[in-house]
């Protein structure tokens, strides 16, 4: 049926075509031969054509097109014929006597405007004229294309102010009378449209509506350029009257589309100046009007014409602009119960951006929005509309990205409330949110206090709200949400120290809520900066003894020791690990010897009874022996002790090379070039032996599994450490030592059981080119690397 439909009004409209374009063939003759009555019979017939019913808007629109070009010859030629003579009031006169009332107005029209061109009478006698005689069609879609001809062929022939139609005094008056009662004329008769036809096709009239209100609007175009409307004209005449008719049409869309219109078309200064009788009418419009969107747009140009420039922020206080919207909003979300939450969120949100451009400085009128807006919040729980909470993460994002510091957003006492009624997902994006800012304006957060409100307010990433579960989270969401809190944490610093531990403290309490997921993001960044403070701490103005309850270094290590073991239940053991070491570490500057020996303590724990794998324990013993080795507090039995620890792991790793690697590099405990009473040459000697004995323990099984013995890297490792000792001048390590290492492993690799390995032979003769670089030196060192022949 509907395809049916089309295609009849596919042949309605080529049959009007036809139809047109004949007669305006026959006219053009009679234009052409300068035969007026043959020239108005024609285009009268012409005109007849608009005469159709069948056709919708759309098609109207392209036969009302066809009829206006033909129309612009037509006036052409009526301008001629007033130079050769013909009176204008005569033909004025003539065209009335065309048989139907469509094509007569049409003509009458045409002819009015080289009537008011060629000023044989006042223009507004001529617009009024014309105007009330447009009411003779009543049809809407006929009236509303023949009453749109009318305002495009009169609009530059207004007798505005400076204009060559400009008439007496109230000449202003005389061209708004004739735009405002044209405009009143096609509102009712594009209002009278919803209400012919069966209700069944209300949505396809409304559609049909739709495409038609541009006609309407086009009068307000036209009423905003005549140039005599000024601020008191528009005050006291044109707005009252386009604002009653726009509240006594009573239609849905009409009132939405025009209050929009008058917003769009008239200057922001004059929203301004009449912002009370402009927001008076928004409680008298019909309750399914979309006010929200409206009163928006209305106040999104307010904000932008206050961004424009500063000059004009006085006249927004003069008419205490902030007290009258907000008024105008609360009025009419208590007058539309039923208005969806979104609408009042939108409208909040958009008085808010007002309010932060406008009043910049007045936090107060901020707060006064966010808390009006948890008022129409507090009825509704947990937010469910996509549409609303993305509203709510605009008002809550405007005052971040205005002020560019949460330390200002903080003192708005509502906003945390404003975030209690969006969900889980929406609090974790505000709370990126918020972080992104502060890490890109680098916004300094100083205070215990100011750190507790912002962690309340990113809550939504330090734990899980709502008993939200981890598996629904994207891991790669969730691991640059941590990477954020970390990079936060990092950030917050305080030159007092007593003022940065309760920052500590602080932080601490939060992220220790966060789970075993979230731990090991969050726990390394809070025991860097306590170990930043304890550097803090041990600056020239520390007190050694300390007051009573006041920080010292002991304190904060107390609270690490606590903070890492958390780590046991994520599982995180070489994580926890490495924060022991960097904490034994400093408690070493620290001098704090018992403090480092307990560190080193829990870290040989974690060691011995939660890393078993492999290769984590290659890496776990290395680090041990690295930071060890760096190691100055501990006294002799305690050092021994952990020694002997460090090199008995060493020896008990699962593989041979990974063991030999672990056990040499013990070496380096027993011999630390910038402290004397740490220099043991033999015990060094003994631990390279070891690790020799270690790789020939390889190369052995190695044969015995593969037929061959395998690379010589690890000896050539061990001759390196041997040149390293020799040269830091350890006595034990001798000339003869290295010359007998250098031929066992030329014996290796000349054996036929060695497999070859590039890299290794490559090692090799680097090695022996530095100890021949060495012998070249001459001086000192020359000569101690005399005997060694390479």
């Amino acid at each position: 049926m509907m395809v049916d439909g089309v295609e009849d009004e596919e042949k309605w409209l080529a049959a009007g075509i036809a139809g047109l374009q004949q007669n305006a063939f026959y006219m053009h003759r009679a234009l052409d031969s300068n035969n007026l009555r043959d020239a108005l019979k024609y285009s009268a017939q012409m005109l007849s054509e608009l005469r159709t019913s069948k056709l919708s808007p759309q098609k109207y629109y392209q036969l009302y097109m066809r009829a206006f070009d033909e129309l612009r010859k037509l006036e052409m030629f009526f301008k001629e014929e007033t130079r050769r003579g013909c009176s204008i009031i005569d033909l004025y006169e003539l065209v009335q006597h065309a048989g139907n009332i469509l094509p007569r107005l049409y003509l009458l029209c045409t002819v009015g405007s080289v009537y008011i061109k060629s000023k044989e009478a006042p223009a507004k006698d001529v617009l009024k004229d014309l105007v009330e005689m447009c009411r003779g069609i009543q049809h809407p879609v006929r009236g509303l294309f023949l009453r749109s001809y009318l305002s495009q062929i009169s609009r530059d022939k207004l007798p505005d102010i400076g204009s060559e139609y400009e008439g007496d005094a109230d000449t202003v008056n005389d061209a708004m009378e004739f735009v405002l009662q044209n405009f009143t004329e096609m509102n009712k008769l594009w209002v009278r449209m919803q209400h012919q036809g069966p209700a069944r096709e209300k949505d396809k009239r409304e559609k049909e509506r739709s495409e038609l209100r541009d006609l309407v609007g086009k009068n307000l175009h036209v009423l905003s350029q005549i140039e005599g409307v000024d601020l008191d004209t528009y005050k006291e005449t044109v707005l009252p009257r386009v604002l009653e008719q726009v509240v006594n049409c009573k239609d849905e869309i009409a009132q939405c589309y025009l209050m929009d219109c008058i917003i769009q078309v008239f200057p922001d200064e004059y929203h301004l100046q009449t912002l009370e009788i402009l927001l008076g009418a928004f409680p008298q419009l019909q309750p399914s009007v979309d006010i929200k969107t409206v009163l928006s747009r209305l106040m999104e140009r307010l904000s932008n014409y206050a961004a424009s420039s500063t000059e004009v922020l006085p006249e927004f206080l003069q008419v205490e602009a902030f007290s009258k919207l907000n008024n105008a909003i609360g009025k009419v979300i208590e007058a539309q119960a039923d208005m969806p939450i979104l609408g009042a969120v939108t409208l909040y949100s958009s008085l808010l951006t007002f309010t932060l451009h406008v009043h910049p400085d007045r936090l107060d009128y901020a707060d006064q929005v966010l808390g009006a807006c948890v008022k129409k919040l507090s009825g509704e729980g947990k937010l469910e509309d996509n549409r609303a909470t993305k509203q709510i993460v605009a008002l809550l994002s405007a005052p971040l990205d205005k002020y560019n510091d949460i330390v200002t957003v903080l003192k708005l006492s509502n906003y945390p409330s404003v975030m209690e009624y969006v969900d889980s997902e929406t609090n974790k994006v505000m709370a990126m949110v918020i972080i992104q800012s502060i890490l890109k304006n680098n916004t300094q957060i100083s205070t215990a206090d100011k750190v507790e409100a912002l962690f309340e307010l990113i809550k939504g990433l330090i734990r899980d709200l709502d008993g939200a579960a981890h598996d629904q989270v994207d891991e790669d969401d969730f691991k640059e949400e941590q990477n954020s809190v970390a990079r936060l944490i990092q950030m917050l610093q305080n030159d007092d120290t007593e003022e940065m531990f309760k920052i500590i403290c602080t932080v601490r309490k939060h992220i220790l809520t966060g789970g075993p997921k979230r731990l090991p993001f969050t726990v390394p960044p809070l025991v860097f900066s306590s170990l930043k403070l304890v550097r803090q701490l041990q600056g020239p103005e520390e007190n050694p003894f300390g007051e009573e309850g006041s920080t010292t270094p002991k304190k904060v290590f107390q609270l690490l020791n606590q903070t890492i073991e958390t780590l046991y239940g994520v599982p995180a053991p070489e994580l926890a690990l490495r924060l022991y070491l960097q904490c034994a570490e400093a408690a070493n500057d620290s001098d704090l010897e018992p403090v480092a020996y307990e560190f080193f303590t829990q870290a040989y724990i974690l060691y011995e009874e939660e890393i078993s794998d492999s290769r984590a324990q290659v890496t776990a013993i290395h680090l041990i022996i690295g930071t060890l080795q760096r190691m100055h507090v501990f006294g002799v039995e305690n050092r021994d002790t952990l020694t002997h620890k460090a090199t008995g792991y060493s020896a008990k790793l699962l593989k041979k090379p990974d063991q030999c690697r672990a056990v040499y590099a013990c070496s380096h405990l027993f011999w630390v070039d910038d402290q004397d009473n740490m220099k043991d040459g033999e015990r060094v000697l003994l631990c390279l032996k070891r690790a020799l004995r270690i790789a020939n323990a390889a190369q052995q099984m190695s044969n015995a599994t593969r037929g061959s013995t395998g690379s010589v890297t690890l000896f050539v490792e061990i001759l390196n450490k041997y040149l390293y000792f020799f040269e830091k001048g350890n006595t034990q390590i001798n000339a003869a030592a290295i010359q007998s290492l250098i031929e066992l492993i030329t014996a290796e690799m000349q054996s036929d059981s060695n497999s070859p390995d590039p890299a290794a032979d490559a090692f090799f003769a680097s090695t022996l080119r530095y100890i021949q670089f060495q012998k070249q030196k001459g001086g000192a060192v020359g000569e101690k690397y005399e005997p060694i022949k390479v």
